[in-house]
């Protein structure tokens, strides 16, 4: 049986509803991000018990189709552009398609009536977080950063990037306190 997750977009989440399961005793198969494979289905004494836990940790388990399809999309895209070492090579509207196996043009109707954002400028978004946090480390050059985040070029990825947050990237990497936004905020 498969439970679905709100908000569970980190590592950290994933740990943090680990620990939840076991301290209630619940088996499971597996954990990914916005979802867990359970050995056996939840009787509804743990299930209230683990909805009041995860809800603590700011963490809801849906039932709505639209909830756990958006949750599914944005899980996709976290993945993809924070916790992936590359970026897949097409467009992320193939790559949504192809792993949701559903019509893109349906997922990202229902997505922008619920988030009230298109996909693409949710992608947009953490792209330029991940670009924040190459900065930050200091470890790649900006052509290095847009080839590897697959910007056209280096104009293109500071043309986004002052887009979102009103600076360029060099000025960004000039600043003492350069602050980023939480994940799950995005």
């Amino acid at each position: 049986m498969k439970i679905f997750i709100q908000n569970m977009v980190s590592l950290r989440c994933k740990l943090m509803v680990k620990s939840e399961l076991e301290k209630l005793g619940i088996d499971y198969k597996s954990i990914e991000l916005g979802e867990v494979q359970l050995v056996k289905p939840l009787s509804e004494t743990n299930r209230q018990k683990l909805k009041t836990e995860l809800h603590k940790l700011g963490l809801e388990i849906m039932i709505d189709k639209k909830a756990i399809l958006i949750e599914k999309i944005i899980n996709i895209v976290v993945q993809m552009v924070h916790h992936s070492d590359e970026l897949p090579n097409v467009n992320f509207s193939t790559f949504l398609s192809e792993k949701m196996q559903q019509d893109y043009h349906k997922m990202s109707e229902i997505f922008s009536n619920t988030k009230g954002i298109t996909i693409e400028h949710f992608i947009i978004l953490h792209k330029v977080e991940k670009i924040k946090e190459l900065i930050i480390y200091d470890e790649f050059n900006l052509t290095e950063i847009s080839y590897k985040m697959h910007y056209s070029s280096v104009a293109h990825l500071s043309r986004q990037f002052k887009q979102v947050t009103g600076l360029t990237p060099t000025f960004f990497k000039s600043l003492s306190n350069r602050e980023r936004e939480n994940i799950e905020d995005l």
